[in-house]
């Protein structure tokens, strides 16, 4: 699990777009896709490589108004694991 003072960043390989086709957002990697809720697309919005995991869970606490620490936590430890994010 990220530490909540961990700086999580997008794969340097990986990018967060929207499938016109879907009509959802994706996060594109070499190997592949990963489609996306829009929790996830906000959440992946919001590491860029500054904010911490607490500051990402703080600000979507207050956007959608309850406490979602332990949702961007595993949601970053999933992707994390697969090597799509870093949270050094």
């Amino acid at each position: 699990m990220p530490a909540p003072d961990a700086v999580p960043a997008i794969w340097r390989l990986a990018r967060l777009e929207h499938d016109p086709v879907r009509n959802c957002p994706v996060l594109l990697y070499p190997e592949g896709v990963v489609f996306l809720n829009e929790s996830g697309a906000a959440i992946l919005g919001l590491c860029d490589g500054r904010r911490t995991v607490a500051g990402i869970a703080a600000e979507l606490g207050s956007r959608y108004g309850a406490d979602v620490t332990a949702d961007v936590t595993e949601f970053l430890d999933d992707l994390s694991a697969r090597e799509l994010v870093d949270v050094g």
